[in-house]
């Protein structure tokens, strides 16, 4: 009999990162279930392979699932290669162009060994065309009468591309079904999905319901913000980070987060402790602690998860060198002191470009805003990205690299 560990721990494990659960004690009566009789729950997640790459968007679900195959559950890694060809509407605002077979069993295969690469095992994937493809046409007919119109249409994806008089196929009407007779098949006990999912994933409910089956619990994780801190992180956008980047591109995309986000990437992309998170962020806000550190570390985990330590330590070091201009950021004779008046700097935070005109690395505001953009302000050896960017007092100095040439310490009057 397999043995497992508490529920109350196998809950904290579960819940850390999660937006919502669909029943949390549903989830806690099926946990004792599987403690009481030593079975593993069935735990399903299924992808559709409509592109080849996968980013760290994707691995928020990823590392779910691999929680649960630490916590000794059966996982059902589903690819679907039959939905795939059809095309997820959730979100979209207009048809999806279908796939062909082929390009669905060519992204299938990059999947499969994308996902060992986060999950750190072996995973067999199971595919929804093993079904599909031997359903006849009375039962596919049988399982449209699960849902209804009036229950599609609420969905506002689709109302919105209905009142606008965009078009919806029937083919995408179909999509929710298909994926919620995923969970018949397999018998889940759990469900993951993106918050973006909740309606294709609530129907998987009903469906077990009406094949008189336990119904699947539903957990929701967050969609992961991009590079941009605004938009989820996609590849059509550009502000993502793929797993499969040099390592160097990895550690760099990552210390350009904003200091906001990075907190949100530590919960969501690794397994540092929520306390730990917690800490870091009050230092940071109490000036004992730079951001910068907690970022390079955030980068260093990151790329060492999917790289290694070698090629972590190794981008790390390419980075600081970059942006170095050739000067030892360690040494303090490096930079020449400049000191803004405690009245000058104000009881609160103050805004890069004054900063820089205030210590005179800028003639204006304007002039530190043009080389902001121009990436050519470098604090603390991290470039600055926001020009909006306000800082504390110094605790006990700022290193800024202007330009090529000019490297100050910046401190107030009372160090």
């Amino acid at each position: 009999m397999k043995v497992f560990k508490p529920v109350k721990e196998q809950l904290e494990i579960i819940k850390r990162g999660c937006v919502e659960i669909i029943s949390e004690e549903e989830l806690a009566k099926k946990l004792e279930r599987s403690c009481s009789a030593g079975k593993p729950l069935v735990i399903k997640a299924g992808f559709d392979p409509s592109a080849p790459d996968i980013h760290l968007g994707h691995t928020v679900l990823l590392r779910k699932m691999r929680q649960f195959l630490q916590l000794g559950h059966e996982i059902k890694f589903l690819i679907g290669d039959f939905t795939g060809m059809i095309g997820d509407p959730t979100g979209k605002s207009e048809i999806r162009k279908q796939l062909t077979r082929e390009q669905v069993k060519a992204n299938a295969q990059t999947y499969q060994v994308q996902v060992g690469k986060v999950m750190k095992a072996d995973i067999t994937p199971v595919f929804n065309s093993t079904w599909f493809e031997r359903m006849n046409q009375y039962q596919f007919l049988e399982l449209t009468a699960h849902l209804t119109v009036a229950q599609i249409m609420a969905r506002e994806d689709f109302k919105q591309r209905y009142t606008q008089g965009k078009d919806i196929s029937v083919l995408e009407f179909i999509y929710p079904l298909l994926q919620g007779y995923d969970s018949v098949e397999l018998k889940a006990d759990v469900e993951l999905g993106g918050t973006d999912q909740k309606f294709n994933l609530l129907v998987g409910r009903q469906l077990q319901k009406d094949y008189q089956q336990e119904q699947q619990c539903v957990i929701m994780t967050p969609l992961l913000e991009g590079l941009d801190g605004v938009q989820k992180m996609s590849k059509s956008l550009n502000n993502y980070i793929g797993i499969n980047e040099p390592a160097e591109t990895m550690y760099a995309k990552v210390l350009s987060i904003s200091d906001e986000l990075m907190y949100r990437y530590y919960e969501l992309l690794t397994d540092v402790p929520l306390s730990e998170i917690a800490v870091y962020r009050k230092e940071i806000a109490s000036g004992t602690r730079h951001p910068k550190k907690c970022k390079e570390e955030l980068a260093r985990i990151i790329t060492e998860y999917y790289h290694g330590p070698e090629a972590a330590q190794q981008a790390g070091a390419v980075f600081a060198g970059r942006f170095s201009g050739g000067t030892n950021w360690d040494d303090l004779n490096n930079f020449e002191p400049r000191v803004i008046a405690k009245t000058e700097w104000g009881q609160g935070n103050l805004w890069i470009c004054k900063l820089l005109t205030l210590s005179k690395a800028c003639q204006s505001n304007a002039d530190a805003r043009r080389l902001i953009q121009q990436k050519a302000v470098v604090l603390d050896g991290e470039p600055v990205n926001d020009v909006n960017l306000e800082l504390p007092p110094p605790q006990p100095h700022y290193l800024v690299k202007v330009g090529k040439k000019q490297f100050i310490r910046i401190i107030t009057d009372d160090k």
